[in-house]
């Protein structure tokens, strides 16, 4: 009786707490734009026992479809899901990206029918295999006109890549306007640059949080995060809990946001 009496008196006090800490958080203390690294996958998996990393990366996806849950619940409005990098496309195993590749093919799918959230897919869909590109279209066209949670999902993603897209597809267009180099160098601005990354248009990350305890951003929205908050928790990917969620946000919130200052 008393294996079981420890570990439901711990769910009981997690729950107490988890109640605590969502009474304190102030909502407009709340990041408006959360990004998450999701690392630690195949970690979980390799010390869950599993033969293949498949399983650690469909337990990531089952939680990330929790962790939209959390976020859009407490009101926060966009959130992006850093799923797999333009790196990773080139340096995994074949069989593992395979797997990978059709885990985010369903999780595209299925957050594109749950509430009222809004599916786009930020990345270079020219590198990725047609059926992963068709998926993330398709969950882009089924959500367009939705007006709840924005949902990045970043897949073929990297950072260097995004600027230099967005510097290319800057200098074509100043091309075919007729316009001389002088011309563009006068034009160029932050905010120019912006509004042709990947995410143009939305508000840049609050809140960049990576699971895993590493401490790295692995080409993630270099430019977009040039003025966020950064959080790192020590739980892996597929454990991490609500609890150390809201944790995060309680840092956020006793933060001083200085914005380069």
């Amino acid at each position: 009786m008393t294996g079981w009496t420890e570990p439901l008196g711990r769910g009981v006090l997690y729950r107490l707490y988890e109640k605590r800490l969502r009474r304190a958080l102030v909502p407009d203390s709340l990041p408006h734009h959360v990004a998450m690294i999701i690392d630690g996958n195949r970690r979980w998996a390799r010390q869950s026992g599993y033969e293949t990393v498949a399983h650690g990366h469909r337990a990531g996806a089952a939680k990330m479809r929790e962790f939209l849950t959390w976020c859009d619940d407490l009101g926060i409005g966009v959130v992006t899901l850093y799923l797999l990098s333009s790196d990773n496309l080139t340096n995994r195993p074949s069989d593992e990206l395979r797997e990978l590749i059709e885990i985010i093919a369903d999780l595209a799918e299925d957050v594109s029918h749950f509430r009222n959230w809004r599916v786009q897919h930020v990345g270079d869909a020219a590198r990725l295999p047609a059926p992963l590109t068709s998926a993330l279209s398709s969950a882009q066209a089924r959500t367009s006109d939705h007006t709840g949670l924005h949902v990045n999902l970043a897949v073929g993603y990297g950072g260097r890549h995004e600027i230099v897209d967005a510097m290319r597809t800057i200098v074509r267009n100043h091309h075919l306007e007729g316009g001389s180099l002088d011309e563009l160098a006068e034009l160029l601005t932050p905010d120019l640059i912006g509004e042709h990354l990947y995410t143009g248009g939305q508000p840049d990350p609050d809140l960049v949080i990576r699971t895993s305890g590493e401490q790295r951003l692995s080409d993630f929205m270099l430019w977009q995060s040039a003025h966020s908050e950064f959080y790192f928790m020590e739980a892996l990917g597929p454990d991490m809990r609500e609890v150390d969620f809201l944790r995060a946000l309680r840092d956020y919130a006793r933060r001083h946001r200085r914005f380069g200052g």
